[in-house]
């Protein structure tokens, strides 16, 4: 048994933190599940407060988002963690968490900066990339999508924020152009999917014409990010 589900809740309850709080957890076990919840993930080095506390507590943090439906996912070595909506079989469990809608070119922004992740980590570096950096790998694609430049100016800054809004991208403090990628993204691609993916993309950005069977650049897909 992990220590932290030796732990009881009457041992970690504190007193109530605001008037009508019923809650049992310490202040900042809940803050944990708030940011699990909120999403995309809880990472050490961004929150620094939070994963001692999630650490400790993980047996009750697990036990809470079980009620919710929802699976904790923890990487110890990454130092990353997050939920995902449990597999409940043949249960027809509510869904909690929200899937966000990924266009062709989120796609390939996500496979680009999961490959500058692998190679930081080759080089025992933080991976950083420059705005103008993901603007000129995303030209790679504006034959495919087939569409004037404004409009693939527009789907490529709709790209961008939505890597900053997902947390996948985090700005770095006193730069205008420079973002570091979240460790969370090597979660989201197993080697067998960034070498299939990459293939693909390579093929499309040569100008290679795909069937809609394999990729359609003008609809979107549905995945979890």
């Amino acid at each position: 048994m992990n220590s932290s589900e030796s732990v009881s809740v009457s041992a970690l309850a504190s007193a109530p933190l605001f008037p009508g709080d019923t809650g049992e957890l310490p202040v900042e076990t809940r803050r944990v599940l708030v940011q699990l919840l909120a999403g995309p993930s809880i990472d050490a080095r961004r929150h620094g407060k939070l994963w001692p506390a999630l650490i400790r507590d993980e047996g009750l943090v697990r036990a809470r988002l079980s009620e919710l439906f929802l699976d904790l996912i923890i990487d110890r070595d990454l130092q990353v963690a997050f939920t995902r909506q449990a597999d409940t079989a043949e249960l027809d469990a509510p869904a909690l968490l929200r899937r966000a809608q990924l266009t062709f070119l989120d796609s390939a922004l996500l496979l680009f900066l999961r490959q500058r992740l692998t190679a930081a980590d080759a080089r025992v570096e933080r991976a950083v990339v420059a705005g103008s950096d993901l603007n000129s790998h995303l030209t790679l694609y504006e034959r495919a999508l087939n569409t004037d430049k404004a409009g693939f100016n527009r789907r490529a800054t709709a790209a961008l924020k939505k890597m900053m809004q997902q947390k996948i991208l985090i700005k770095l403090r006193g730069s205008d152009d420079r973002y570091e990628i979240s460790p969370a993204l090597k979660l989201l691609f197993s080697p067998e999917d960034i070498a299939r993916l990459s293939a693909l993309y390579t093929r499309i950005a040569a100008g290679e014409q795909m069937s809609i069977g394999v990729v359609d650049p003008d609809e979107d897909s549905e995945d979890a990010v």
